[in-house]
């Protein structure tokens, strides 16, 4: 059960509904094994242009070399794992080794958890060990139920790179400026959806490296501007740019590899509509479009068949509502961030203001970002969980985002064996989210008011919905597509909603004139 027909790479809402390959793995193990192949066998040169294989490479050189350096373990445990033809081979030795790929390259991420646990502030003493702070933040991370069946049950490397992040997160905290820099620009070359977080990177190293000081109001002193910082910063750019694209650059193939990172011609949204702004958009064109043809104001003949929710990661033409191009959603996450940018600048807090930036950036980028995958809510939710045990109003933002955003995950394991495991999983991480952070803070005012509790309690009779009674009704073969409709438009409900709660939370906050001087 803990390998299954996956369909976030193009199956779509109806072949997911009917699982017709009838295979026993996710589509991303076919994904990681056929990258294994092109590393080990092909030359550089043809690494971005093998195209046997639907799932042709797609990430960045420094993951293609990771790949590479994989395959040379490989090799060990099954050779004609390697072997390009072999479309969707699967022997129990290539399953062996792909999971345990996975759990030795975790190590890192439970180090860079370690380092974020020391920059925890230790204001909130705890007599039992269970209740500290750390421990509380140990275990929100470690097991986040979202990267455990993201990474352990369907199949990605996801725990690697977070970890990248995480240990990058944790240098920024302890004043370790070009440590942290480095290995951001590490983790882009690794996966470029890292990108979205960068302009909270860039803002933070310009004002607190770059600016060695402040006034005495807290105000930028701009005459502390230090050329050599910024000259460092630019080399550690620089190099590391160089060294992950320059190969491709000589051999005159980065346009390839650009096409390949960014393929725009898959359209606004997912096969699986992720939880965000777009799929309410979505929604309500369909909407609009059914009023439409009942009150006879639309023409059905001109109409496509199943647009929108035909499961098809291609490009597609809205019916009512304005049609949404990759330049508007990109002024929409642009001006979307901006916000939390002049924040960070305006009103610096630190590390505090630095990750509260990040899990700004994550989120408006997931809210409002083309083509976004779901399981890209991870790249808020983590980061989120450093800030939820500092303060009880952003643990309940985080109580909000986090069951929400794991919800919504819920698609990726649709088989019947697989219930009764992702609703333990999802309960046992959070009732310990809402018992522990409840603990910690005991004293101040309810994490969540009385709407926000009804909002994710309504959850249950949605899954009991989803699962349980719609396979039961005719309606599963006329509109497969419902319990997922009905899963991304709820959760895009719970998760705008957050975003908008923490923005609102971070524009209206005071900040002390010995905050700003720190």
């Amino acid at each position: 059960a803990s390998l299954r027909t996956g369909w976030d790479g193009g199956g779509g809402w109806c072949r997911a509904a009917a699982n017709p390959r009838g295979v026993g793995y996710s589509t991303d193990f076919e994904v990681h094994r056929n990258w294994l192949a092109i590393t080990h066998n092909l030359p550089l040169s043809q690494w971005y242009y093998e195209a046997t294989s639907e799932w042709t490479l797609d990430y960045p050189p420094f993951f293609a070399w990771f790949e590479y350096a994989l395959s040379h373990i490989a090799k060990y445990f099954d050779p004609q794992m390697l072997v390009v033809e072999n479309l969707n081979y699967a022997s129990h030795a290539t399953i062996l080794f792909q999971r345990l790929s996975v759990i030795f390259a975790d190590t890192l991420f439970i180090y860079a958890v370690h380092e974020c646990c020391r920059c925890v502030n230790g204001k909130r003493a705890a007599k039992d060990i269970l209740e500290k702070p750390t421990f509380i933040l140990a275990v929100l991370l470690l097991w986040n139920f979202g990267l455990l069946i993201v990474d352990h049950i369907h199949f990605q490397y996801n725990g690697f790179l977070f970890g990248l992040m995480l240990l990058s997160v944790a240098r920024l905290c302890q004043k370790r400026y070009l440590e942290g820099a480095l290995l951001f620009a590490v983790l882009l070359h690794f996966k470029h959806i890292y990108i979205y977080v960068a302009p909270a990177y860039g803002i933070y190293l310009l004002r607190s490296y770059c600016f060695t000081a402040n006034n005495a109001d807290g105000s930028l002193k701009w005459r502390s501007f230090s050329f050599l910082h910024v000259t460092l910063l630019g080399l550690i750019v620089c190099l590391v740019s160089a060294l992950s694209l320059g190969p491709f650059l000589v051999l005159g193939q980065l346009p390839q590899v650009i096409s390949r990172l960014f393929p725009f011609k898959r359209g606004l949204c997912h096969a699986y509509w992720a939880p965000n702004f777009w799929a309410l958009y979505n929604a309500l064109d369909k909407a609009l479009t059914i009023l439409g043809l009942k009150c006879n104001f639309l023409d059905g003949t001109k109409i496509p068949k199943a647009s929108m929710t035909g499961g098809l990661v291609q490009e597609f033409q809205h019916t009512v509502l304005p049609s949404v191009t990759p330049l508007a959603t990109l002024i929409c996450t642009f001006i979307a961030i901006l916000p939390s940018v002049f924040c960070l600048w305006f009103k610096p807090q630190g590390p505090r203001g630095f990750l509260q930036c990040l899990v700004l950036c994550a989120l408006s980028s997931f809210v409002f970002g083309w083509h976004v995958h779901e399981k890209a809510i991870l790249l808020a939710i983590l980061p989120l969980s450093l800030l939820s045990i500092q303060r009880a109003k952003d643990a309940g933002i985080y109580l909000i985002l986090a069951t929400t955003g794991h919800f919504s995950l819920f698609p990726l394991l649709f088989t019947a064996s697989e219930l009764p495991i992702k609703i333990l999983l999802m309960l046992l991480f959070t009732v310990y989210s809402f018992s522990s952070l409840k603990s910690l803070f005991r004293r101040e005012k309810p994490l969540l008011n009385w709407l926000e509790t009804i909002y994710l309690i309504q959850l249950v009779p949605l899954e009991i919905f989803c699962e349980i009674i719609f396979p039961l009704t005719p309606w599963k073969w006329h509109f497969p597509f419902v319990p997922l409709l009905l899963t991304s438009v709820y959760c895009a409900l719970g998760i705008t909603y957050a975003w908008l709660k923490l923005y609102l939370s971070v524009l209206t906050e005071r900040i002390s004139v010995r905050q700003k001087a720190e």
